[in-house]
């Protein structure tokens, strides 16, 4: 069979996700054996306006993003949403908190060039997305899982209950018994919990289940006497574009 072209894209970003891919190292090779790819601007020189999947890293804040991900969207059979910036809004999300107009007045003074910007949005909001990736960065072997679904013509479903799940399974000491808040138990799962496992916490890259125990939750914080505002602005870190998603959904 003829490989499939892949393409790799991005948008606003840290382009640290790529980075994910491009340090796979020997298991890189076995993922090339399977695809061809013919634009990746972290690793190579080449590239060509021919694909049939696209993975794009990076959330949509420009007029000109918008016009440039709806061209990669009717060229690539296979669209698929790679990192926390490209699923959720990410950290570029943060700025949806603000008054742009104002922003713009304060930074850019004295007729100062601008460079015109929007709210954030997550590739979803703008063009019909495939397959997702979560993650900041992306957790290399859900990439695998991902991209095998793809060759394989399935769908893969983004684990939708909390990372706390996989924190237990991986014998982990709970934060929350250590002193520190941990956002795990309201973050999407299927990174195996990677961050705890390395001593971190969660930060909620991977977005909000849907149906967060919401009960549960809010014991854990009088237990702890953590304050909610707390947790809600921890979660905008990330998650900032959601309520942007809900206001588009508001007839």
């Amino acid at each position: 069979m003829k490989k499939p072209r892949v393409a790799f894209f991005d948008f606003t970003c840290c382009e640290g996700c790529q980075l994910q891919v491009a340090n796979f190292g020997e298991d890189l090779l076995d993922i090339l054996n399977r695809i061809d790819v013919v634009t990746f601007r972290e690793v190579m020189s080449e590239k060509s306006d021919k694909y049939d999947i696209a993975i794009v890293e990076g959330s949509i804040t420009t007029e000109h993003d918008v016009e440039r991900i709806k061209k990669i969207r009717e060229t690539a059979k296979i669209l698929i949403a790679y990192g926390s910036c490209a699923t959720i809004g990410g950290v570029n999300g943060m700025k949806n908190k603000f008054d742009l107009a104002e922003i713009k007045n304060y930074v850019y003074r004295n007729g100062a060039k601008y460079f015109e910007t929007a709210e954030t949005r997550p590739l979803h909001q703008v063009v019909k997305v495939d397959y997702s990736v979560n993650g900041c960065p992306v957790y290399r072997p859900e990439f695998v899982k991902v991209l095998k679904a793809v060759l394989a013509g399935i769908p893969y479903h983004v684990p939708d209950y909390a990372v706390c799940g996989e924190c237990k399974l991986n014998e982990n000491e709970c934060m929350y018994d250590k002193g520190i808040t941990c956002l795990g138990p309201i973050t999407k799962a299927g990174c195996n919990s990677w961050c705890v496992n390395n001593g971190n916490i969660c930060y909620g890259c991977r977005g909000m289940v849907t149906n967060p125990a919401r009960d549960g939750e809010a014991e854990i914080l009088r237990k702890y006497n953590i304050p909610l505002d707390w947790i809600v602005n921890k979660m905008d870190m990330y998650n900032k574009p959601r309520e942007l998603e809900k206001q588009e959904k508001k007839p």
